[in-house]
């Protein structure tokens, strides 16, 4: 599952790329312009983003090349041209693949996928902090070299915190990412299940620090 945002003033398209997405597993962020696509960047991670180049505001090529100053989620620019010039800027800018109107969802799909795998990092044998321990591949939690029962999405709060150290993650942030964007929850979610977590972890829970007003950031240095 990745979290994608979807950057099309038209309704009808913005729909049926959403329905795609979601049947691949995907959380969808939808955006009628540049300027909302932008201020969506500055508040949630992204892992792709599906642009369309012509739309109010701002077009798609100024978005692409202010968004890949703020990250290095992989770009797929739609146009109604098919103009090599056109197709170059976008490369310029910084996005990586293209597809012209008209086009097929199902194809649209499978290269977001392909980008997803190939921006993914590659798994981790085992990711250690101070006394912890996490095995991606099985999901086990070991402190001290004594395995420790975390909820699903315990571990996922756990390993998404770990693999970003020092990143603060706002409440919304992470609950967009590990519940989900539908998920109907509030924020007190996250501070339940930080709550237990560091029970859980016991003395290593320090590494998971509290920032008042701001979120949560895990801490290697503590």
């Amino acid at each position: 599952m990745a979290n994608v945002l979807i950057v099309e003033d038209e309704k009808n398209m913005q729909d049926i790329i959403v329905e795609y997405m979601r049947r691949g597993g995907h959380t969808c962020f939808t955006a009628d312009d540049g300027v909302d696509a932008l201020m969506i960047l500055k508040s949630n991670p992204m892992d792709l983003m599906i642009l369309d180049v012509m739309m109010p505001h701002l077009d798609g090529f100024s978005v692409c090349k202010l968004a890949r100053e703020m990250s290095n989620m992989p770009i797929i620019m739609l146009t109604a041209k098919g103009g090599e010039d056109d197709k170059l800027k976008g490369y310029e800018y910084g996005a990586d693949d293209y597809m012209t109107k008209p086009f097929s969802p199902k194809v649209l799909l499978a290269k977001a996928n392909a980008l997803l795998r190939r921006s993914s990092p590659a798994p981790l044998d085992a990711l250690n902090v101070g006394k912890i321990m996490v095995i991606p591949s099985s999901h086990k939690v070991f402190i001290d070299g004594q395995e420790i029962t975390l909820t699903h999405k315990e571990y996922e709060l756990l390993y998404f915190l770990m693999v970003n150290p020092g990143q603060i993650f706002a409440r919304d942030q992470l609950l967009n990412r590990i519940w989900g964007y539908d998920f109907e929850g509030t924020t007190r979610t996250v501070d339940t299940h930080i709550k237990t977590l560091r029970q859980k972890l016991g003395d290593e829970g320090k590494h998971i620090v509290t920032l008042i007003r701001s979120g949560y950031k895990f801490e290697v240095a503590v």
